[in-house]
């Protein structure tokens, strides 16, 4: 039994390091630069900035966890974005025919993908490569190199606006009391669940996790919920896209942990073979997969379009890559058949963090992207070379 426990402690840990490994990063660019990476708006800015990296990183896990990646992701939120723009400023149509569209153009490229992968056999690298370059050039098609905008604010609410708060005189400025309470409840649920888990592991007599360990988890993923939300109650409250991440974070938790379906995909990533042989229809798993990816990057385009109020034919340029990164960063397995859904949304912000905190001492994107390819580098051979040892 004691080996047992020994096991769950170094997985466990393994599994929370990139929370510390994100305080860790955010730390050291608050000494960098003065405190400026902490501040209220920086923080807002951070949430917004990230929140279609995080979308389009929650799908590419469910690509990840089948072994393979999707490299039309940006594309697609180009796509989607671009169609956005002209139904909205060359049409002059509601926002909501727009949205639909979006959204429709992004099920479409799933579905295209999805077949040529799941029912053709082609390879996912080789048909999202050509998903990636297609919807590039249709972009440009689309918009004939031009910007379509300014849109509508109700329509750019959905990328750079609030939900409703109430303030009160606090300190030196104000307090929004809604994102407090939204903390209190994000602390509940999570103590919660914890101790539901631990309760259900007692009563199957599966091995627990020791006490000082579930403290510290708590602890520290604690402090990130309250540190966030305190700073987003010190600016404006909460950011519309925040509760559009959270939605999602929550859905596909739910569907990667507690649903068939989502066992499914982790059976087929471990050992494709093994799924058909226990009658997992594993080319359904595949479409419906890639399906899913074209979805959530046409969400990903409308709040990018949103945020920028603007559709641009360089829109989405290089977001497989963080997406792609934000998997393995956050703990996903490069073989597939391991990983989280938060593990993706830790490895997004700690990629946001990365640029963010680049951005404010001066770097320039050249420079980013080869710290950015470090980082990424490191994690999979971190990854890599841990499977070596088990094996």
């Amino acid at each position: 039994m004691e080996t047992k426990n020994k096991k769950v402690v170094n997985m466990d840990l393994k599994q929370y390091g990139m929370f510390l490994i994100l305080i860790g990063i955010f730390i050291l660019f608050a000494i960098t630069t003065k405190g400026a990476n902490a501040k209220p708006v920086n923080i807002n800015n951070l949430i917004m900035q990230n929140g279609y990296v995080v979308i389009l990183a929650i799908g590419m896990l469910l690509c990840v966890l089948t072994g393979n990646i999707d490299l039309g992701v940006g594309s697609v939120v180009a796509v989607t974005g671009s169609v956005a723009g002209i139904i909205m400023i060359d049409l002059r149509m509601n926002m909501w025919v727009a949205i639909l569209a979006a959204l429709a153009v992004g099920l479409l490229t799933g579905l295209f993908a999805g077949f040529f992968i799941a029912y053709l056999g082609i390879p996912p690298f080789v048909v999202t490569l050509a998903t990636m370059l297609m919807g590039r050039g249709l972009t440009y098609t689309l918009l004939q190199a031009q910007t379509k905008g300014p849109f509508d604010q109700s329509y750019n609410f959905i990328g750079a606006g609030f939900l409703p708060v109430a303030k009160i005189p606090f300190g030196d400025g104000t307090l929004d009391i809604i994102s407090i309470v939204a903390a209190v409840i994000a602390s509940v649920i999570l103590i919660w669940a914890e101790f539901r888990s631990y309760s259900t592991k007692k009563k199957y007599n599966f091995a627990v996790n020791p006490t000082w360990q579930i403290a510290l988890k708590l602890a520290i993923m604690l402090f990130i919920i309250w540190f966030f939300f305190y700073k987003l109650a010190r600016n404006n409250g909460l950011p519309f896209v925040l509760l559009i991440m959270v939605i999602l974070i929550v859905v596909y938790g739910f569907i990667t942990s507690k649903t068939v379906a989502g066992r499914q995909i982790y059976a087929l990533g471990g050992n494709r073979k093994a799924a058909n042989l226990s009658g997992i229809d594993t080319n359904k798993v595949f479409f419906w997969v890639y399906v899913n990816m074209g979805f959530l990057s046409s969400i990903a385009g409308i709040v990018l379009a949103a945020r920028n109020g603007s559709a641009t034919p360089k829109a989405g340029d290089g977001f497989e890559m963080d997406a792609i990164a934000s998997c393995y960063i956050g703990g996903a397995a490069v073989a597939g058949g391991a990983g989280t859904i938060v593990g993706a949304v830790v490895g997004a912000f700690i990629m946001g963090i990365l640029n963010n905190g680049m951005s404010l001492m001066g770097f320039t994107t050249d420079v980013q992207k080869i710290f950015k390819g470090m980082v990424l580098l490191l994690a999979v051979t971190l990854d890599v070379l841990s499977k070596r040892k088990k094996n």
